[in-house]
């Protein structure tokens, strides 16, 4: 199961870069540390990942899940700050979170965020299952 974590986050990473880049040519370094932060620390979560997978140490499956847990939300970041120039509605708290999941159904934020957006919590829900099933087994 520990690999099919890993198919998933190829796919989303996949999509992650095609957004990497468009937001490369056309964002002006906008948002860049939510960005570059976001990419960087979900591309470092392979490493203890790929550690969990070779030694099958539950510790760095759930060190590779606490990188998930603490860097996706930059890239929900930037989600939300992209719906609210779409929008140019701006709610406080996780109401501007939610309202940004609504703009990017609509189909408001581009097919590729919508999908990056959606399949986000197949890796980070995936990782989570691992992590509590491999540490019941361990």
């Amino acid at each position: 199961m520990g690999y099919a974590v890993i198919l998933a986050w190829v796919i989303q990473a996949a999509v992650g870069v095609t957004l990497l880049v468009s937001w490369a040519r056309h964002a002006r370094g906008r948002d860049a540390g939510l960005v570059l932060t976001h990419v960087m620390m979900m591309v470092g979560f392979l490493v203890p990942w790929t550690a969990f997978l070779a030694t099958d140490a539950v510790a760095w499956a759930w060190a590779g899940f606490a990188i998930l847990l603490g860097f996706i939300g930059f890239g929900d970041a930037v989600m939300v700050r992209r719906a609210r120039a779409v929008t140019g509605v701006s709610e406080p708290g996780a109401h501007d979170y939610w309202q940004a999941v609504r703009v990017a159904l609509k189909g408001r934020l581009g097919r590729r965020v919508t999908f990056h957006a959606l399949f986000a919590p197949v890796v980070f829900f995936g990782s989570l299952a691992v992590c509590i099933v491999a540490t019941i087994a361990d």
